[in-house]
């Protein structure tokens, strides 16, 4: 008689489908537009199924729960936004990165709002958020600084520097808290100038010249 555990152990292998990777991602793709638009309170199996047109006893087969198919969406669709950013220098590179994130619109700040609460109830749900969507922004931004110091644009022991990842990714979570608006590529390249680059003893570009009668 098997034991419980071994049991347990054996449930996803016997959660086998016949969905291909492009199917799979599109499922991926679905559930995180879903969190976006609604949140992880109203993500249902259910929608999953209208939104995709698959049937819904497929997607129980396959992950067994909700949380199981998040975290899968999570590890399926990773991406990096940063990772590719190397203007040559660190006032450059946090440039771009108000740019892509403009480009992005908010669609990670979205998703990291939708599962937040979700997150700090499901220890696997946290992990996958954690991997799939801070870490690798926060390893972008540290190979920007680091760079920067092999260039001498910034010293090693510069007290700013290991903050910037926490600055950038912080103001993008907090805007819509403070203000009810994602963070857009203005309001960044301004932060950036006024509080990243200052902190770091960059130089910041000049304002641009007032039009006359304004």
């Amino acid at each position: 008689m098997p034991s419980p555990g071994s049991a347990q152990e054996s449930a996803p292998t016997s959660r086998r489908s016949k969905i291909t990777p492009e199917r799979a991602q599109e499922l991926y793709t679905a559930v995180l537009d879903l969190l976006r638009e609604s949140g992880y309170d109203s993500l249902t199996m259910e929608g999953v199924a209208s939104r995709t047109r698959c049937g819904k006893s497929t997607l129980y087969r396959q992950w067994g729960t909700k949380p199981e198919l998040v975290v899968a969406a999570l590890h399926g669709t990773r991406r990096t936004l940063f990772s590719d950013i190397d203007t040559g220098s660190l006032s450059g590179d946090l440039h771009e990165v108000a740019r892509v994130v403009d480009a992005a619109s908010g669609q990670d700040t979205a998703l990291m709002h939708a599962l937040s609460h979700a997150a700090l109830q499901n220890p696997d749900l946290l992990c996958a958020m954690r991997s799939t969507l801070i870490e690798p922004a926060i390893a972008a931004f540290d190979a920007m600084v680091g760079r920067a110091v092999r260039r001498g644009e910034i010293d090693a022991d510069n007290p700013a520097a290991e903050y910037v990842a926490a600055q950038m990714l912080g103001i993008m979570r907090a805007r819509p808290l403070l203000e009810g608006r994602y963070t857009d590529h203005t309001f960044l390249t301004r932060f950036i100038e006024c509080a990243v680059l200052p902190a770091l003893g960059l130089p910041t570009p000049p304002p641009a010249p007032r039009r006359s009668g304004t």
